[in-house]
């Protein structure tokens, strides 16, 4: 008798203990349920890298207890930054150099994702930036170091808006960043 058990419950049949009790051999169906499981993952995997990033994310890592200096579109800013793939993959840094990047926010002088992404900064916030490719590079990326339709995450740090920088507006005898 079979009441209360079988296919009805909603479980997973791949493994049935009852298969083997009735002499009947489960692998066939045990590998199949494998083969499923795993174009499943496959399935997942690639959507999960191709769907990586579709809208700008921004994280704040540090935000100066007053913002008494703000990006605002227009403004001469500078920017030290860290740029780099989804897989960690480092392409630029002027962190390294210790040389910021300056642009006018907003004037499309840099990638869309920047223009956005800064906007409403304060003078000595950081910020994570996680920028799609379609706010980035696009599909045709910028070779050799960054591939088309790449997400690109950028660490980023304000340190000047229209000539004033963090040294002129922190008090003195503060020289820590």
């Amino acid at each position: 008798r079979r009441e209360g058990k079988g296919r009805s419950r909603g479980g997973s049949n791949c493994a049935d203990p009852g298969e083997r009790a009735n002499g009947r051999e489960p692998m066939g169906k045990l590998s199949l349920c494998l083969v499923v499981l795993a174009a499943g993952l496959v399935l997942l995997v690639s959507a999960k890298k191709s769907a990586d990033v579709t809208e700008l994310q921004i994280g704040v890592k540090y935000k100066p207890e007053s913002c008494g200096i703000q990006a605002h579109k227009g403004d001469r800013i500078k920017v030290h930054y860290r740029g780099a793939l989804t897989d960690g993959t480092v392409f630029d840094s002027s962190f390294e150099r210790g040389d910021p990047i300056e642009f006018e926010l907003g004037s499309g002088q840099v990638i869309k994702g920047w223009d956005q992404g800064i906007l409403g900064m304060c003078l000595g916030e950081k910020r994570k930036l996680k920028i799609p490719a379609k706010l980035g590079y696009g599909d045709q990326g910028s070779p050799p170091k960054i591939p088309g339709g790449a997400t690109l995450i950028f660490d980023t740090e304000l340190v000047g808006v229209n000539g004033k920088t963090l040294d002129e507006k922190k008090p003195e005898g503060d020289s820590e960043l």
